[in-house]
């Protein structure tokens, strides 16, 4: 984590920031104008957050609020939809806060506590998309989040770093400081993930080849900066045993204990190793970071997606940050970002068809050349 939250956004560096945005600015909102916003909302922007709509106010898509002239009860819907995505979560996936008082057993119930639960959480306040920060009056450089339901990933350290982020593909290599209260359980451990974390997926392999592959993919989420949690390593190791693969350290990875889960990194490394496999990685030797392990693993994130191991929406958030984002927005995955956009916009429940529609356009760019012309 960052000791020091980045300097204030200054009305010069926003003004840079939306040079880069290739969408129409219209004139900033003048202070009276964004107090008006805050008192009809009852919500606060962030300094950051404030300081950028006042350099100017990015619109011509929907995409992007208009907190000047856009419709109140769609900027009052956008304002809702994290907290009834945790909402739905709770419904319909079983989702309960530690915090909270014991779960009762009838949904109704439940739903009565958890909605009185988040009326007191930190409002997020959309940016674009579904990107949000946090609305707080005295605090900047909180980290933009991506949030659709309790998936909820970190996409840039503060406002600035986001920017460059989602529309030029650059970001910081550095890691964000934890964000306000309720939210930063998602990205610090909760059931939504980081960008540095593993990739929320079930175990997919049913023979020793694919569970040899299944390490060599983990082999390659690390090689590009993502973390994994020591049980995931030791589960791919069991998964491996169990398939018939053969190494002298694999039965010791897949029988550490949970007070032996600090020695499952060096131990993984060891069957990589048996296994011959960080001789097949591949380098880092273009101008892109890791431009050939993320093509890999954008192929293996669209395999998993299509065969039921990966949700389409978290899934599709990897590969825009991993893969789309972090390859300079290659043009042959932007149907695909097309479609997790299109996704993330719909309300929780109405998402089944779009799910299907980012799940039809992994199958097609699997059926074609490998990296995706």
């Amino acid at each position: 984590m960052t000791a020091q939250p980045p300097p204030p956004l200054t009305l010069e560096t926003a003004r840079d920031l939306q040079r880069l945005l290739r969408t129409e600015i219209g004139p900033g909102l003048s202070e009276r104008e964004l107090d008006a916003v805050e008192a009809r909302f009852g919500f606060t922007f962030s300094p950051d957050h404030r300081v950028f709509l006042a350099a100017g106010l990015p619109h011509g898509s929907r995409s992007w609020p208009d907190w000047r002239n856009g419709d109140a009860e769609d900027l009052a819907e956008w304002l809702s939809q994290p907290v009834e995505g945790v909402l739905f979560d709770v419904e319909h996936n079983g989702f309960w806060h530690p915090a909270w008082s014991p779960r009762p057993a009838g949904t109704s119930d439940a739903l009565e506590i958890a909605r009185s639960e988040l009326a007191t959480v930190p409002q997020l306040i959309p940016i674009y998309s579904h990107r949000y920060l946090p609305g707080t009056a005295d605090e900047c450089g909180h980290p933009v989040l991506s949030v659709h339901q309790t998936d909820i990933i970190l996409y840039g350290n503060d406002l600035s770093d986001y920017v460059r982020h989602e529309f030029t593909g650059r970001a910081s290599s550095l890691l964000a400081r934890a964000t306000v209260g309720f939210w930063s359980y998602f990205v610090n451990g909760g059931p939504g993930i980081d960008v540095t974390a593993p990739t929320p997926h079930t175990p997919y392999a049913v023979s020793a080849q694919e569970a040899t592959e299944y390490l060599r993919m983990l082999a390659l989420e690390r090689l590009i900066g993502r973390q994994h949690r020591p049980h995931q390593l030791i589960e791919a190791g069991l998964t491996a045993l169990v398939l018939g693969v053969e190494t002298e350290s694999l039965p010791l990875l897949a029988g550490l204990s949970r007070p032996e889960h600090e020695s499952a990194a060096a131990l993984f490394d060891q069957v990589l190793a048996e296994l011959g496999l960080p001789a097949g990685l591949p380098g880092d030797d273009t101008g892109i970071p890791w431009e050939a392990a993320r093509w890999e693993l954008v192929r293996w994130w669209l395999r998993l997606i299509v065969n039921g191991s990966l949700a389409p929406g978290a899934g599709g958030d990897v590969i825009t940050y991993e893969g789309w984002g972090a390859l300079a927005r290659p043009q042959s995955l932007q149907p695909l970002v097309d479609e997790v956009d299109a996704y993330n916009e719909w309300n929780a429940s109405q998402r089944g068809t779009r799910g299907q529609a980012i799940v039809t356009e992994a199958e097609r760019l699997l059926a074609g050349p490998w990296p995706p012309l």
